[in-house]
């Protein structure tokens, strides 16, 4: 567990990953998209996570967030460009026994093949 996830953990906040529709590529900064969400959502500057990538960056903010917050960030823009924020589903969550990696179920029955008569 890396000192950021230590502190939310110790601190007791759910946090909850957000995908916003704007990235690198749009000239964005770190530092940018994290000024503007503190103006606009009023989440502390120190329970805000991002990880930046061309076409988009995946923030991290609080799970207590209130809806009326969310809907406004969806239309918030940054340099022409719409954050359009979105929330990302856990890939964590336990599969059962009978899913592969890819989500295709296991067949767990054997199945007798028929010699082909000609």
């Amino acid at each position: 567990m890396n000192n950021d996830n230590k502190r939310h953990a110790q601190q007791g906040i759910k946090m909850v990953r957000y995908r916003l529709d704007v990235g690198s590529n749009h000239q964005m900064t770190l530092d940018e998209l994290k000024k503007i969400l503190i103006e606009e959502s009023g989440v502390d500057k120190n329970n805000i996570r991002l990880n930046i990538q061309g076409d988009y960056t995946l923030v991290e903010l609080p799970d207590e967030m209130p809806q009326d917050i969310f809907l406004h960030l969806k239309s918030v823009e940054i340099k022409q460009h719409k954050l359009d924020i979105k929330r990302v589903k856990s890939r964590n969550k336990r599969r059962g026994n009978n899913h592969l990696r890819r989500g295709k179920q296991r067949s767990l029955k054997s199945v007798e093949v028929e010699p082909k008569l000609n």
